[in-house]
């Protein structure tokens, strides 16, 4: 598959590497195992702690996805954008247990990092690399994976200091929101208040 690089990625803080989830977007799972590679969208997707990061994220018993995870003990989670929501759609419902080509069909691409041989979907605004926290219980009971933030990145575009820009971003970086039947909402507009005035 093709790979490409992006001079707009940096590393994230893996203490604030939270953040990236915080906002509840749609992400994007991926894993391979023994040469076989899959990616996936997720709705269901979670922070769970600050240090070491950890996020939770449901993964259901009939995807592909899943026994790559199971099997190979880590995967990423990614934050797409509005300009991949053909392709979030795309791999949500296409499975690769029935359509071997799903992959090239979306037009994923993967995202070369030193250091990581991990599958990065390019294009997005956000990666974290996780190493799965096994927990067979959850896992068989209701779908619910742990993962430990070992790795995080974010287009600088869209993400700078541990805080998300998308007031200022382009509007194709802003994150996905899934709702049912093809329907997306974008992140949007920032609404803060006066912090001082909140204090007790």
């Amino acid at each position: 598959m093709p790979s490409v690089s992006s001079s707009f990625v940096l590393p994230v803080d893996l203490t604030k590497a939270y953040r990236l989830l915080n906002h509840g977007p749609t992400v994007l799972v991926s894993a391979q195992h023994a040469g076989e590679v899959n990616v996936m969208a997720a709705a269901w997707a979670c922070a769970l702690d600050f240090s070491p990061g950890k996020l939770t994220v449901v993964i259901d018993k009939a995807t592909r996805t899943r026994a790559l995870v199971e099997r190979s003990g880590e995967f990423v989670i990614q934050v797409p954008t509005v300009a991949q929501a053909q392709l979030v759609h795309h791999v949500g419902t296409h499975s690769a247990l029935t359509d071997s080509g799903k992959l090239e069909r979306a037009g994923v691409e993967w995202l070369e990092l030193p250091g990581f041989d991990l599958p990065l979907v390019a294009g997005c605004s956000a990666w974290m690399a996780c190493r799965l926290i096994s927990e067979p219980h959850n896992q068989s009971t209701y779908d619910l994976f742990i993962g430990e933030i070992v790795g995080a990145w974010a287009d600088s575009r869209v993400f700078r200091d541990g805080h998300w820009l998308f007031e200022n971003a382009p509007d194709e970086l802003r994150s996905l929101h899934y709702i049912a039947g093809g329907h997306f909402y974008a992140i949007g507009d920032a609404v803060d208040v006066d912090v001082e005035s909140t204090k007790g």
